[in-house]
């Protein structure tokens, strides 16, 4: 029995590893990841109950708690209903509040299942839809008993650009903006820096910016620094507002006093000058500023700009205002101390969203909600803007969905029924982490999303298209199924969960189509069978990097590359090119002890060399290099190699063109070394000028359009990376 609800859970039985070994989820695993989604997993009784009680409410309620409708033609949905029920009236109400209504003989529907549950007998029955229904989120209610449901009509495909259609293929950049330089930044790459970068690329020809998570960070807690653990996915990082555009607009007396005091200069100098994000120093130099330019907004009750934010806060999604209100109590509460921050530790009356304590301190502390709500306003429109100086591209800013959120941040406090706070997604043993890995981050309840008619994950997908062309999904094959570490256990006793992908598909596509923005999957590590079929089938786009594109041959040619795709080079979680092609980041990696053994380490030496000469040989064979290959020409013959590709999209990294060697990410290593800091080694006014930026787009430029390719790469000029 326990196998059984186990099952009813989506927790698999066993899967096949990296090395093709099939592993059997551990009884231990079972009963945690159970408890986790609240069920008794312990024992043989207590599933037996669990299913009972599961069995019954499928059987007792007439409608699922959700349908999601895919195919063309009218909707089938699945009615449980008892057995002397003669007929059924239904009415569908459409999202522009238009009805439609009808009425079905029972006898006459088809019948899928039977069932007695309580000494009453239960048919499950199929009940078609009569009409023409327009996509988007309708409600059915039926007769008896007068339930409601969410009922979703979604297309089959996400949207792809027209431009794209025909075998079109075009190339952009890809930019973790908070590292980003200018001579205006206050120590990190804000909105403003986008804007600029979006007038330096359009006129060379770029068409996409790729962007790291643009999510909410911990403004209490500024170091806590990584995009892919954010305080929230449905937020905006706060510290990429571009401070000095607001104070230029507001003409505040005290802000101007504060931003020229000489203390402040100073902090601002040294926050210019450094090679890492000081992110304290930052945040220093932001947030006092921001509360007095929000108190100079409200004083200013009739402008256009005070308007425009009573609209957004009108439009804004309840989950929206309970991020923003969560924000609002963790500023409170972490004014006590860092052991306070994290809401698992606040009284215990402030630990659900809807409690008679959180409802007081809306009142008693409407200020703080309001400046939190405030802060997101000027992000959006800031970031509205970016996306207007990037509507000439074919796909404009591309931003990036991270797999989940920090388990101190607003997601776990604002949906404590959707999200499981007892797991963390991870990844399980592979060849190139042997123990597996956890990421810390809380997974979705897929049982508990669909109660609540994916209510969660339509937030999160309709957030991170705002403002956007397209929508990179980290690790994609979470809309299949993730990999879930109990509490407490190693990486290496967590097993697989399920989720139902045909349903989250159609919503991630229904709201692709809506936004006009196009789905890219991240699709790297162990994809299951099947997988980037499904994925090509629902036109969301594969991310295939160089260095893994390849077989037991060696690196496959250009043509060997799916169109349905973006290609790249390397990306956050890699190496940069040359870091790769002189094998620095091995000794990065020996350095910080990141090899269980001296021969660990020399096997990835050997592989490396393996390595490089399998793409020397690559590209020689297409033509792009002169022998011997240094690293310089390397950056030219490796993008003119994925501009021959026929994948739609083909990006270059920033850090590539400035020719950076310090990698921005090393995986594992949060402790050990400060991530997602090093500022990239060239300012947006030197890259404007950068003769290596202008290669790279030469380069797409004949590639992308079927011209004949650039002269070999070993003949062209490339800018060095100046010393610093």
């Amino acid at each position: 029995m326990v196998e059984n609800l186990a099952r009813r859970c989506g927790i698999v039985e066993s899967y096949v590893d990296a090395h093709g070994q099939r592993r059997a989820t551990r009884p231990q695993t079972r009963a945690a990841l159970l408890a986790a989604m609240g069920f008794d997993g312990s024992t043989e009784e207590g599933a037996r109950r669990a299913v009972e009680a599961l069995l019954r409410r499928e059987w007792t309620r007439v409608l699922p708690p959700v349908w999601v409708h895919r195919s063309s033609g009218s909707p089938a949905v699945e009615l449980s209903l008892p057995r002397r029920t003669k007929q059924i009236d239904w009415r569908v109400t459409l999202e522009d509040g238009r009805r439609m209504t009808g009425r079905a003989i029972v006898r006459d529907l088809e019948v899928i299942a039977r069932a007695e549950v309580d000494g009453v007998g239960y048919v499950r029955v199929k009940l078609r839809l009569d009409g023409d229904f327009p996509q988007g989120y309708h409600r059915l209610s039926v007769q008896r008993g007068g339930e409601r449901m969410p009922l979703i009509v979604a297309p089959a495909q996400c949207w792809v650009p027209s431009e794209m259609s025909g075998g079109s293929r075009f190339w952009g950049i890809t930019i973790q903006l908070y590292l980003s330089r200018s001579k205006r930044d206050w120590g990190i790459g804000d909105f403003g820096d986008l804007r600029a970068l979006a007038d330096i690329l359009k006129p060379l020809g770029a068409e996409v910016i790729g962007l790291n998570p643009l999510h909410a960070l911990f403004p209490d807690d500024p170091e806590h620094a990584s995009p892919y653990s954010p305080a929230s996915r449905l937020l905006l990082n706060v510290l990429n507002i571009d401070v000095a555009r607001l104070a230029a607009r507001l003409k505040s007396a005290k802000a101007r006093r504060l931003i020229g005091s000489p203390a402040f200069r100073r902090r601002l100098s040294r926050c210019r000058r450094a090679s890492h994000v000081r992110y304290a120093d930052v945040a220093a130099l932001k947030l006092p500023t921001l509360r007095i330019l929000f108190d100079a907004e409200r004083s200013q009750r009739r402008s256009a700009a005070s308007r425009a934010y009573e609209r957004f806060e009108r439009a804004a999604s309840e989950a929206f205002k309970r991020a923003c209100l969560f924000m609002a109590l963790r500023e409170h509460f972490s004014a006590q101390g860092p052991e306070a921050a994290d809401w698992r530790s606040w009284p215990r009356e402030y630990r659900h969203p809807e409690s008679a304590a959180v409802k007081r301190f809306v009142i008693e502390h409407g200020d703080l909600v309001s400046f939190q709500c405030w802060l997101q306003y000027v992000a959006d429109d800031q970031l509205r803007a970016a996306a207007e100086a990037a509507s000439s591209m074919v796909v404009g800013l591309y931003r990036d969905l991270a797999v989940g959120a920090d388990p101190a941040g607003a997601e776990t406090w604002s949906n404590q029924r959707s999200v499981v706070s007892l797991a963390q997604i991870g990844a399980p043993p592979d060849i190139y982490n042997p123990p597996g890995q956890d990421w810390g981050l809380p997974p979705f309840n897929p049982m508990a999303l669909r109660e609540e008619g994916y209510r969660g994950f339509i937030d999160l997908v309709r957030a991170n298209m705002r403002h956007a062309g397209g929508l990179r999904i980290d690790h994609v094959m979470g809309l299949l199924q993730l990999y879930w570490v109990p509490q407490g256990l190693s990486p290496k006793d967590g097993t697989y969960v399920q989720y139902p992908i045909d349903d989250l598909v159609g919503i991630l596509a229904l709201e692709s189509q809506r936004q006009k923005c196009l789905v890219v999957g991240e699709d790297l590590g162990t994809v299951p069978a099947g997988f980037r079929e499904r994925m090509a089938a629902a036109n969301i786009l594969s991310y295939r990097v160089l260095y893994f594109e390849r077989d037991e041959r060696g690196f496959l040619p250009p043509e060997r590359y799916p169109p349905l795709a973006l290609a790249v080079a390397s990306s956050h979680d890699l190496p940069t090119l040359r870091a790769w092609w002189d094998s620095s980041d091995l000794d990065l990696k020996a350095k910080l002890r990141l090899f269980p053994t001296a021969d660990d380490r020399r096997i990835a030496r050997r592989e490396r060399r393996r390595d490089t000469a399998q793409l020397q040989q690559a590209l020689r064979r297409e033509g792009l290099v002169d022998d011997p290959l240094g690293a310089d020409a390397l950056f030219s013959a490796a993008h003119a190699y994925l501009g021959r590709t026929p994948c739609m999209l083909a990006t270059v990294q920033l850090d590539d063109i400035t020719d950076e060697t310090e990698p921005v990410n090393v995986p594992t290593t949060s402790e050990e070394r400060g991530n997602w800091r090093r500022r990239s080694s060239l300012s947006l006014e030197q890259i404007a000028a950068s003769p290596r930026l202008v290669k790279v787009s030469e380069i797409f430029a004949a590639s992308r359009r079927n011209r004949a390719i650039v002269p070999p790469a070993g003949r062209g000029r490339a800018a060095r990376r100046p010393h610093s």
